[in-house]
């Protein structure tokens, strides 16, 4: 008994059947390292979620593209002095196309034409039936190549379309249920009345992937040839360049476009842009910070939380090693060494901690379950390495503190030990 009272096996199972004996007193203990570990592992499901689901609507929409607008575009600030800056032409379009070696193609699109202060009208009617929530994009006839836009009914905006400025549309999924419930899979060739107007539907927009609430911008998108945009809304002059690279050259192509328009915007050397330019990568970019600045504030609960529950399992084990003082005296007495009463203890401290990191993460990963199935919208992806960490970081903490209280306990003497009651 006394060789196989220091195998780890042996001790690991005096050590379960110390925690077992205290059941309560065990639970409140670990509670600490539970929340610790829920708190962390639901947060980091959610964010890791959503920036998959980001990735991949950005990509959707071409990742070998350039995105070019006098304003900062993307999740971050925007400074006020770029109220200033006067918009990109077409000119600038046809200069980067002309200019470089690099581009393919470039799509013009003016954003939002009945989103800005008066001036356009983007309330559709039918029969009666208002949509009010359109996003309404003036569109050169390349943009569904360069978008990867894909059509349920119809065709999209031709040349001709653009070039003699027609009133004609192609719309989202949204502006169709709102209008067209009963006329749905015969929309195109409908005919709409919108900023005192008859237009005519020739597209409706298949359905993109869905966003964290269930709906993707593109659902309420309202798309009409460029020109048309421009005879019906002259006072909106912002322009959005959306620049095709040739593949595998979109870092030379990010390069060679601003230094076209840099020349052309007067931009002097040292100065910065007075435009913004950005690839699908710098919008995931801006996204991460967005999230490592919630996953920040995230593992902060988390680590405060894994740090009471360690505190609270050194203080339960020097009060174990109070109350199991006679049994450290005779256990000595018998011939355990220091070590075999440090491993006691240390497996004793890391069991308890495992044992707060199985319930953690068990009780983790239902809550994102829950959460997947009551919010579908809501993205929430648990990797297996994050479970594996965690479970790992629940017994390093059992390790780092129940290193004081097993040293005090090989630390005793037996004599004193055996005195004790």
């Amino acid at each position: 008994m006394i060789i196989n009272s220091s195998l780890p096996l042996e001790v690991l199972k005096m050590a379960i059947d110390s925690i077992m004996s205290h059941k309560f007193r065990s639970a409140l203990t670990i509670l600490g390292i539970v929340i610790g570990l829920i708190t962390g592992i639901v947060v980091f499901s959610i964010l890791n979620g959503m920036r998959q689901s980001i990735v991949s609507i950005i990509e959707e929409y071409g990742s070998n593209n350039v995105y070019v607008f006098h304003l900062s575009t993307g999740f971050g600030p925007r400074n006020r002095d770029e109220r200033n800056r006067k918009p990109l032409t077409e000119d600038d379009a046809n200069a980067v196309i002309a200019q470089s070696s690099t581009v393919n193609d470039v799509a013009l699109v003016a954003p939002s034409i009945g989103s800005w202060g008066d001036g356009f009208d983007d309330n559709l009617v039918y029969e009666g039936k208002n949509y009010r929530w359109a996003l309404t994009d003036g569109v050169t006839p390349n943009y569904a190549a360069m978008t990867n836009l894909t059509l349920r009914q119809g065709r999209f905006i031709s040349e001709m379309d653009n070039y003699e400025r027609r009133n004609v549309l192609v719309v989202g999924v949204n502006a169709v249920d709102a209008l067209f419930e009963n006329e749905k899979d015969d929309v195109v060739g409908k005919h709409v009345r919108m900023n005192g107007t008859t237009w005519e539907i020739i597209g409706v927009i298949e359905k993109r992937k869905a966003g964290f609430f269930g709906e993707n911008e593109e659902d309420r998108k309202v798309f009409m040839p460029y020109r048309t945009a421009r005879k019906a809304a002259p006072t909106r002059d912002a322009v959005l360049h959306i620049v095709q690279a040739k593949q595998g050259q979109l870092n030379d192509a990010v390069l060679e476009i601003e230094g076209i328009l840099r020349q052309r915007r007067g931009v002097k050397y040292g100065e910065p842009n007075n435009f913004d330019i950005k690839t699908a990568d710098n919008f995931i970019a801006q996204f991460d910070g967005i999230l490592g600045g919630v996953g920040a504030a995230a593992i902060a609960i988390s680590m405060l939380g894994l740090l009471v529950g360690g505190i609270g399992v050194m203080n339960i084990m020097l009060v174990s090693v109070t109350e199991r003082t006679k049994e450290i005296g005779i256990r000595k007495a018998i011939g355990a060494t220091k070590g075999a009463i440090v491993l006691q203890f240390l497996l004793e401290a890391m069991t308890l901690t495992g044992f707060g990191g199985l319930v953690g993460v068990t009780i983790a990963v239902v809550i994102s379950k829950l959460i997947m199935a009551l919010f579908p919208s809501l993205p929430a992806i648990i990797e297996y390495w994050a479970i594996g960490f965690a479970l790992f970081i629940s017994v390093f903490i059992g390790l780092v503190f129940g290193v004081f209280p097993a040293f005090r306990a090989s630390r005793l003497d037996p004599i004193e030990c055996l005195r004790y009651e």
